[in-house]
């Protein structure tokens, strides 16, 4: 691991050249980067640019510098005009970094002679005056040989490489997918849809470990074809939708391959698609289209009750191919999907009933002369059932934006509870 140390930085004039520092970090190989001045602002802008652009880089400001470069259990390099030609020490460096991490320290206009005393390694870039951001970003390419170059992030937006113009694609996060889907009209019946998908897919991928941004981007959006077509191309149509907004591919091909448990080629000519694959393949392709497998309209349904739907229709090979993602997906998960299906069903309808009952507490607060009869052991009563129950105990004298409220609460509830921690 390479942590970067910046010091003698000042937050109300170096702010633009320590950030660019930072980037650097960031950008060529190193984890983190730390700054010996307080600066919340610049904390705020890397963090950032890391949750905009992918990867686990970390910035930490306000810190003892000279304890911190003293104290690292590692290889302590200081990038000075006045140290060793980079060339005469890089080898050096890069075998010893083999089993140690190491620590870089970038200064400012003056750094302390500590710093030169403490390091195992004085480095310079070249013997003319520079700036410490091509320093760092030159010693860390020699580093790795130019390989850094080569990494690649799973972030918000991807820069796509281009001859000529420019072009950033990205992972839309929860409120921009929902914003997406009303921009293209989806109806209540695809939102309802999407939303079920969403929760069961976001549960399997917790216990499969699979990347949560693409699972919920790719839930949300997987019916978004719906919008211009029905048919069995809803799938090619909603990709090509995601296309034309700039949407990240790997979004854009789990809602292309959502479609059971895929098409093959052979079948997609049969049926007038493109002729291509559609077997899903990355682990969040997956998720998705088995997670849409298991949701029928807005409820979560058994894998025999799909395997059974598919084989009425005559669709025995897909059918197959279902049962077959559904037992590596429980592998994967280590507990059957029918059983995590069970635990979301269980979760959304224990928190709507105890959200329900804490507003009917306090519309009862409010009009202490109601009386509520209702059944809240039932676990086969719905939230709208139990509101219907409500609706008909109601006193007349209860107006209707209380009623309005009741409902609202009733059918909106976070899911943040479940995906967290």
């Amino acid at each position: 691991m390479i942590t970067v140390m910046r010091i003698g930085h000042r937050p109300f004039r170096d702010k633009r050249i320590t950030t660019h520092v930072a980037l650097v970090s960031r950008a060529f190989g190193a984890c983190r980067i730390l700054v010996d001045e307080r600066d919340e602002t610049l904390e705020t802008t890397v963090n950032r640019v890391t949750e905009n652009f992918g990867g686990n880089f970390s910035i930490k400001t306000g810190i003892n510098w000279k304890k911190e470069f003293r104290d690292f259990n590692g290889i302590r390099v200081n990038l000075s005009m006045y140290g060793i030609n980079v060339g005469n020490r890089m080898e050096e460096i890069r075998e010893s970094a083999r089993e140690k991490d190491m620590i870089i320290l970038v200064g400012a206009e003056k750094v302390p002679i500590d710093a030169y005393n403490i390091a195992d390694y004085n480095i310079a870039i070249g013997n003319q005056p520079h700036s410490e951001v091509s320093a760092l970003a030159i010693f860390l390419d020699r580093f790795y040989n130019g390989g850094e170059l080569e990494k690649t992030y799973e972030g918000k937006m991807n820069v796509v490489p281009m001859e000529r113009g420019k072009m950033v694609k990205f992972i839309p996060d929860e409120q921009q997918c929902m914003k997406i889907l009303y921009e293209e009209k989806a109806n209540e019946r695809i939102i309802d849809h999407v939303t079920a998908v969403y929760k069961l897919a976001m549960a399997i991928g917790k216990y499969a470990h699979a990347d949560m941004k693409l699972i919920q981007a790719g839930s949300l959006l997987h019916d978004i074809g719906r919008t211009r077509t029905n048919g069995i191309g809803h799938a090619v149509a909603g990709a090509d939708i995601l296309r034309e907004k700039n949407i990240d591919e790997s979004v854009v091909k789990i809602v292309e391959k959502h479609t059971g448990a895929g098409i093959l080629p052979e079948e997609a000519k049969q049926l007038g698609l493109p002729e291509r694959d559609y077997i899903p393949e990355t682990l969040e392709e997956k998720i998705v289209a088995q997670a849409d497998n298991l949701v029928s309209g807005k409820v979560i349904v058994s894998l025999s009750d799909t395997v059974n739907s598919y084989r009425l229709k005559g669709l025995d090979e897909p059918a197959e191919r279902i049962k077959k993602l559904h037992a590596e997906l429980s592998r994967i998960c280590g507990k059957d999907l029918d059983d995590i299906g069970r635990e979301v069903e269980r979760i959304i309808t224990d928190y709507s009933f105890s959200s329900l009952f804490w507003d009917m507490r306090n519309l009862q607060a409010l009009y202490p002369f109601t009386c509520l009869w209702v059944d809240f052991t039932s676990a086969s009563r719905t939230c709208e059932n139990i509101c219907v129950s409500i609706e008909q105990a109601m006193p007349k004298f209860l107006d209707m934006d209380s009623m309005g409220q009741l409902y609202s609460v009733s059918s909106k509830f976070s899911w943040d509870f479940f995906t967290s921690g």
